[in-house]
């Protein structure tokens, strides 16, 4: 594992434990006004009160910062599962594969260990993704270098932890029918952020390298935050690596919800 590698699951550890405080803060904040509530229930009878309206956003932060504790953590899956090692392409396809013999002896041996609630709560999470557009790698893992497509999920098998995507929009040297289907495992897939839920999204400091949907393109590339954003639903401001013209990179304007995490050791 290199320094960068290290780097960027620290980050996004600190940014877990920081969602993690504020959520212990807001339902101890919560707490408090479930026991004013009991304990004299005629408060919001009073002209002015404002418990019922206190307590609703409250319920509603705590609902962002657990939804974004989903989108960070499943950030730092997917980089664990990008470091682990896991063979060669045909090896780790025949252990997908397996023995169904194998597979039903497993389901029915109680030994074997069941998934932790985490892991079962991000499986869930990954098999919600069923119709929504995600960032793809295309490439295979020995690749020269990696290519990130938007591409649609039709399908994800807990199983084999594999997605079956559909790339809408393939260039003109692709598929004459206009459309192609891959099989990718976990590693090879972000979900975007939600576009009408900015609290999914990270905010990525001036200087960071991220990895963007290139305006026009349904194509990901390898960009770096040029200022910081006002509001969590202003576009980010962006030079794109290999972007160069007149001897300097333009900046390019590009939507929150098509912005997301640079996958450690991407290869450009």
């Amino acid at each position: 594992m290199s320094s960068p590698d290290v780097a960027g699951m620290l980050d996004q550890s600190k940014e877990l434990d920081r969602l993690r405080n504020e959520q212990e803060g807001i339902l101890s904040e919560i707490n408090k006004m479930h026991k004013k509530l009991q304990s004299t229930p005629e408060v919001v009878e009073k002209p002015g009160d404002n418990s019922l309206s206190r307590l609703k956003m409250l319920y509603i932060q705590a609902k962002e910062l657990s939804e974004s504790e989903v989108a960070v953590s499943s950030q730092l899956l997917v980089q664990l599962d990008a470091l682990i090692p896991s063979g060669p392409p045909g090896q780790q396809r025949r252990r997908m594969e397996g023995n169904e013999q194998k597979k039903k002896r497993m389901k029915a041996d109680p030994d074997v260990p069941r998934l932790s609630p985490s892991l079962r709560n991000h499986l869930e999470h990954l098999a919600s993704l069923k119709g929504e557009q995600v960032a793809a790698r295309v490439t295979l893992e020995d690749a020269d270098k990696d290519e990130w497509f938007i591409v649609k999920v039709i399908h994800f098998d807990r199983e084999t932890r594999e997605f079956e995507v559909l790339d809408e929009e393939p260039g003109d040297d692709e598929e004459p029918a206009g459309q192609r289907k891959y099989k990718l495992p976990m590693s090879h897939i972000i979900p975007f952020p939600k576009r009408n839920d900015p609290s999914t999204a990270q905010d990525f400091p001036p200087g960071k390298h991220v990895l963007a949907v290139y305006p026009g393109t349904t194509a990901l590339y390898k960009a770096t935050v040029v200022n910081t954003r006002k509001r969590k639903t202003d576009d980010y401001v962006l030079e794109f690596d290999d972007d160069e013209e007149d001897g300097s990179l333009p900046q390019r304007h590009v939507p929150f919800h098509k912005v997301v995490t640079l996958p450690e050791g991407h290869r450009q």
